[in-house]
């Protein structure tokens, strides 16, 4: 899979300070930068995936409006749902 995690840890994929966190605010603000850059990657292949999805439905009902049109012009009469 493309977008798996990266066990590297660079910065694109966690963002960091340039030394390691020193004490427990900056551990904080290293984690909370960690969960949103997670937050964001998760929300993006979210809108990723809803948007599949929705181009697949369009592309079912363009499919079953076809069938239908190519089913009229046959003079077949269509099955009821």
């Amino acid at each position: 899979m493309e977008d798996q995690l990266d066990t590297n840890h660079d910065s694109d994929t966690y963002p960091t300070s340039l030394t390691d966190p020193q004490n427990v605010k900056e551990l904080y603000q290293y984690t909370q930068n960690l969960l949103d850059s997670i937050q964001t990657k998760l929300q993006n292949m979210s809108d990723k995936i809803v948007s599949g999805i929705d181009q697949m439905g369009n592309c079912i009902d363009d499919l079953e409006r076809n069938i239908g049109d190519i089913m009229t012009q046959a003079g077949v009469e269509e099955c009821e749902k």
